[in-house]
């Protein structure tokens, strides 16, 4: 391939890493607005959290059209076709994480709806969302600077997002025993804390697909150690 033709070609994957990262930038948004709205009771938040979700899709539409095109006209190999596998991949991690947020944020228009206005375990939602942003965060600056040492700490924060979900889980179920006229009120909460829980599963396939593209090794459904030692070694 002529030095002009792989210089183009460097450029085209380069645009792309870069729309992910900016969808990427969008997602952690909607995901912050969605949990701002939640603990401020701010009904409009969420609804244009809601409204913003087809931002998020279209990205995900543009950016697989692009990495199709790319394969077609390239044919690229080794590395190059690991960045495109990866992107593609991402990509829909990251849409679906966007429509985590949206949910996020229709729960919350449930919850205020009601005459029960307050958040049960509010601190502790508050607590586990800080930690999925970050690995959020943390996911997509080890793809924009092939940070294996990052993506292997994104999937051992996944195990806390995990620990802290089970945790939310024993205490609504707790006070839904006590108060069965709390049930339809903690359902709300408990479905927002398994969102947050799958913005972690999210964050955490995200990095995987880094230690993928850098070492060309699948680490998915792998132990913790596996992957740091995968990542580290």
């Amino acid at each position: 391939m002529p030095d002009h033709t792989l210089k183009q070609f460097d450029t085209e994957l380069e645009e792309i890493r870069s729309q992910v990262l900016q969808m990427g930038g969008l997602v952690e948004q909607q995901i912050v607005r969605a949990i701002e709205a939640l603990t401020n009771g701010n009904i409009g938040l969420a609804r244009e959290v809601m409204d913003y979700d087809h931002r998020v899709n279209a990205l995900e539409v543009a950016i697989d059209e692009e990495c199709s095109t790319v394969i077609a006209r390239r044919q690229p190999a080794a590395k190059d076709l690991r960045m495109i596998m990866t992107v593609v991949k991402t990509i829909t991690d990251l849409e679906r994480i966007g429509d985590e947020a949206a949910k996020i944020a229709r729960m919350t228009l449930s919850l205020y709806s009601s005459d029960r206005p307050t958040v049960p375990r509010a601190a502790e939602i508050q607590h586990v969302a800080d930690i999925a942003i970050n690995m959020l965060r943390n996911a997509l600056d080890a793809f924009a600077r092939l940070d294996l040492a990052v993506a292997a700490k994104v999937v051992r924060q996944d195990e806390q997002v995990d620990s802290e979900f089970k945790s939310i889980l024993r205490q609504l179920i707790t006070f839904m025993m006590e108060d069965p006229r709390t049930i339809s009120h903690a359902l709300d909460i408990l479905f927002i804390a398994k969102s947050i829980e799958r913005i972690g599963d999210h964050s955490k396939n995200m990095s995987e697909y880094v230690v993928y593209l850098v070492k060309g090794k699948d680490v998915r459904h792998t132990s913790v150690e596996t992957v740091e030692r995968e990542a580290l070694g």
